[in-house]
């Protein structure tokens, strides 16, 4: 009975803490760009620390070798435990596919740089509406909806 009960209590300590210490990844950005700095800023509060910034001149390659759609491009591509986000992705969609990893899906993206997306808020400008897209060897389709939202 004492056993179980340490193991118990071991297990309720080490299982949050290694979920986070599961999450890692990495974000390769234009260089200097500083919407992708307020991005990451959200994702390292969310995922946790073992994500880093990599300033990269030849993202184009990178995001080919991942299999982001030319469509789809935007200012930094992550990956994520495994999946690819591309551009300013919502933390709400990040963490949603990453716990249902549809099968055909290798990542989500927003193409551009909408107005209003994480990342991408201005106080006194409205958010544009825009189209959180998955992608994959299965295709693309769409994952969200967000609607343009004024003041």
């Amino acid at each position: 009975m004492r056993k179980s009960l340490r193991l118990v209590v071991l297990l309720a300590v080490a299982v949050p803490s290694l979920a986070l210490a599961a999450t890692t990844g990495v974000v390769h950005r234009d260089p200097g760009c500083g919407c992708c700095e307020k991005w990451f800023a959200l994702v390292k509060q969310q995922f946790g620390q073992n994500i880093r910034m990599i300033d990269d001149a030849r993202r184009n390659a990178y995001q080919g070798r991942l299999g982001v759609p030319q469509n789809l491009a935007s200012c930094h591509t992550a990956v994520i435990n495994g999946l690819v986000f591309e551009g300013h992705v919502p933390i709400a969609d990040m963490k949603r596919i990453l716990r249902e990893r549809p099968r055909g899906v290798t990542g989500l993206a927003v193409s551009g740089m909408p107005m209003g997306s994480p990342g991408m808020e201005v106080p006194g400008n409205r958010r544009a509406a825009y189209v959180v897209t998955a992608f994959g060897p299965a295709g693309t389709r769409v994952y969200a909806r967000y609607v343009a939202r004024g003041l």
